[in-house]
């Protein structure tokens, strides 16, 4: 803690070195590259507002003076450790070393927290340096430690040093396989517990497998449902468990559902390019999807960056004069990518042409390189929760179909990324009319006149629900526009028969989504419900479900879910 005599110094150290500092750490989460321009090799500079740091200061001064009185006042009860989860079994507040040591760091962590938010500059500049700090201050923790970690102490003594040899097996395993663990992967096997809805491989390229899964219904409608999921996970997403797997549920409302499952690229796909998966892909696995079943056009729905996916093929095929596709879902997508949330802290010129250098031309983007950046965007619940009960405590955690997912990661090609990053991301340049050409076609999200169901999370931090929104204003057919609670993944698998979380709804589009909701109802349960009565609609009349997969032309290759989905990374 900083006595009034050095605060001013200890301010001034703080600016000196938190432009450092963020660089590092957000270089670090970018990949290495520095987002930020040189300066002839300086740090930015960094300027504190004088009147918010009088008050942080004096507030610091004060909860620190009574903190160390407190402290020693052997008769006094400590004060209660403020809520964090970190702290709060009963070992923290019954050691006083342990409890004191909290206390420090919770103060300490305000106080600089306090400072990040009085840094004067613009907005991305603010980002970065609330984003550097709040790594810091999650890496220096003193639950991380076992010198500090009350809890783990405890559990040592009561296991006779047991759990530091069981912290050391899991470290040792953890080396292995190149990554922390946040669930017991022994349990899952793809296929066995996990990607089960019983269905076909129909088709298969270099790129992906198109799964055809089997009616669960008498009566099929007669256009067919296509499942684009994003390339930078495994699609199993939306098929974990029979419980929670919105590919059956889709299957159980009487769609003939197919789903895109990619390849996970190696070596052999280092060169392949955003255009290569626009047309070998996502309009190959459309048209394939037709043929196979008939329908002169089909209902389409796009997960995240296979949203993105989605609707340039659509743009590409609109440019052609094909309209295959009636309705379209955007479930957690950006089209319009003005608000990009705390990933923009990653994105400029600097860091742009360091991945277009390094692998513009070809390469791979490592899969467990893009899951750490996602993981280190919420450290605490993603990295260091585990770091401390793998390796402190000793413990194994437990098995959740959605954490082993997450953490089965899959690579992206090159060229591909790098496009993605700049046209997207940086420059914004799917929604400007005629910017792009793709596959040969100017791209124009304008000319996208079929409804759409288009659905955002309420508190997901990879897709702001800002960002979610936004394609209401991109998109020209008839629109609605869905908002669940919770994140990116968990607002979106979740199930009517759990019965848990709410969903928003507005008969009237706005302008911006605070506008939008001012005036929406909130409905308990699922939006699944919503979205299924929705589609229904788009869906056509019913037709007797087909017995066997594929075609005449289109043969079923090998049992759901394929091979694909079961490539490492």
């Amino acid at each position: 803690m900083y006595s009034e005599a050095n605060w001013t110094k200890v301010a001034q150290q703080f600016q000196e070195t938190l432009g450092s500092s963020m660089q590092k750490a957000v270089a670090a989460m970018s990949g290495g590259a520095s987002p930020f321009p040189p300066k002839s090799g300086a740090s930015p500079a960094l300027q504190l507002d004088s009147t918010k740091l009088l008050e942080i200061q004096q507030a610091y001064l004060k909860d620190a003076s009574a903190l160390w009185n407190n402290g020693l006042s052997p008769n006094d009860a400590p004060a209660s450790l403020p809520k964090d989860r970190r702290f709060a079994s009963e070992a923290w507040q019954s050691n006083p070393l342990a409890h004191f040591s909290a206390s420090s760091y919770m103060l300490n962590s305000q106080a600089l927290m306090g400072m990040a938010e009085a840094v004067e500059g613009d907005e991305k500049t603010k980002a970065r340096v609330r984003f550097a700090v709040e790594q810091w201050l999650a890496a220096v923790a003193p639950s991380n430690f076992l010198a500090l970690n009350a809890e783990a102490q405890k559990k040592a003594i009561e296991t006779k040093g047991e759990s530091i040899a069981q912290g050391l097996h899991n470290l040792m395993h953890d080396l292995r396989q190149g990554h922390v663990s946040m669930t017991d992967e022994s349990n899952f096997e793809v296929g066995k517990n996990v990607a089960t809805t019983e269905g076909a491989v129909v088709y298969e390229n270099a790129y992906f497998q198109l799964l055809e899964y089997k009616p669960l219904t008498a009566k099929v409608f007669e256009k067919p449902l296509l499942l684009v999921p994003p390339c930078i996970n495994k699609f199993y997403i939306l098929d974990l468990q029979p419980a929670n797997s919105l590919i059956r549920y889709a299957v159980e409302q009487g769609h003939r559902t197919f789903v895109v499952s990619w390849r996970n690229p190696d070596e052999s796909m280092q060169d392949k390019t955003w255009d290569d998966y626009i047309e070998n892909a996502a309009i190959e696995a459309i048209q394939v999807t037709r043929e196979i079943t008939g329908a002169k056009t089909i209902n389409a729905l796009g997960f995240c960056v296979g949203g993105t996916i989605l609707a340039t093929a659509l743009a590409v095929q609109a440019a052609r004069g094909e309209k295959p596709v009636s309705s379209v879902t955007f479930l957690t997508s950006l089209l319009d990518f003005s608000d990009t949330g705390i990933l923009d802290i990653f994105i400029d010129e600097t860091a742009v042409k360091f991945r277009e250098m390094q692998m513009g031309q070809g390469g791979l983007l490592k899969g467990q390189d893009l899951a750490s950046t996602f993981s280190f965007l919420r450290p605490n619940d993603l990295v260091w929760n585990y770091v401390v009960g793998n390796y402190l405590k000793g413990e194994t955690p437990p098995p959740f179909d959605l954490l082993y997912w997450n953490s089965d990661s899959t690579n992206l090609p090159g060229p591909f990324y790098a496009w993605y990053l700049r046209n997207t991301y940086f420059e914004n340049n799917l929604v400007k009319h005629g910017k792009l050409t793709v596959c040969g076609q100017p791209v124009d999200l304008s000319k996208l006149d079929m409804p759409a169901y288009i659905y955002g999370s309420r508190e997901d931090h990879i897709v702001p629900i800002q960002g979610a929104y936004a394609s209401t204003q991109v998109l020209k057919g008839q629109k609605r526009f869905v908002m669940g609670a919770s994140g990116h993944i968990a607002g979106v698998i979740n199930p009517p028969a759990k019965n848990k979380r709410s969903f928003w709804t507005g008969n009237k589009l706005a302008l911006t989504h605070d506008a939008w909701l001012t005036g929406a109802t909130e409905h308990p349960g699922s939006w699944w419900t919503d979205w299924s009565t929705w589609l229904k609609r788009q869906a056509g009349k019913q037709i007797a479900a087909p017995k066997s997969y594929g075609s005449r032309k289109y043969k079923a290759i090998e049992p759901a879910p394929g091979r694909y989905v079961k490539v490492k990374a």
